[in-house]
């Protein structure tokens, strides 16, 4: 699956569009993360980075499952975007157009 950000994909012909592909996920930190999180004074949290890293990946596999599941072989415009869904909760979502490319 090709994904880009960009609203093409170079030398190639978009044959079909198939309509909004996405990925949601709300997510918290697990009380591992918590825990070490709330220890980090000022820097880099890794706690919080790994947690953040995971959710996004996660959002992203299940973008390209849609995709895959539209009947799309590529998405374009693919974009993330986050906000906060409840105290400590975030919601992730990544999101784009599922095309068929030649």
């Amino acid at each position: 699956m090709i994904v880009v950000t960009s609203n093409e994909i170079s030398q190639k012909n978009i044959l079909e569009y198939h309509g909004i592909a996405k990925g949601v996920v709300v997510r918290q930190p697990t009380i591992k993360q918590g825990f070490k999180g709330a220890f980090t004074l000022g820097g880099k949290n890794d706690a919080y980075t790994e947690a953040c890293e995971q959710t996004r990946q996660q959002a992203y596999d299940m973008m390209v499952e849609d995709a895959k599941k539209l009947g799309a072989n590529a998405v374009i415009g693919m974009r993330f975007d986050a906000s906060e869904f409840m105290q400590d909760s975030t919601e992730v979502i990544a999101y784009g157009t599922a095309i068929t490319i030649e």
